[in-house]
């Protein structure tokens, strides 16, 4: 589903005045999700399921051109867990 399909959903499901309010709507959720995640916080949605922010350790990986040993540095990632409302729906 694109961006333009999601806010089609939105606009019809939320009974809203115009398709540009369901996006503005979905780009400020959008916008929180991704404020709360940079200052290190979680996001819940109960039944839907959670963002978190984890850290991946530094590893010794490959080139794959030349075979030369490198290492990969540490960084932050976004994990998704989903719910049970959602894993139950999926089924």
């Amino acid at each position: 589903m694109t961006k333009a399909e999601f806010v089609e959903k939105i606009f019809s499901k939320a009974n809203l005045a115009s398709k540009t309010q369901a996006e503005a709507a979905l780009d400020a959720t959008i916008a929180t999700i991704v404020e709360a995640l940079k200052g290190g916080d979680s996001v819940v949605f109960t039944g839907f399921g959670s963002f978190k922010v984890a850290e991946r350790a530094a590893r010794k990986g490959r080139n794959p051109r030349s075979g030369e040993e490198i290492v990969i540095p540490a960084t932050k990632i976004v994990k998704f867990t989903p719910g049970k409302m959602l894993k139950d729906a999926v089924k």
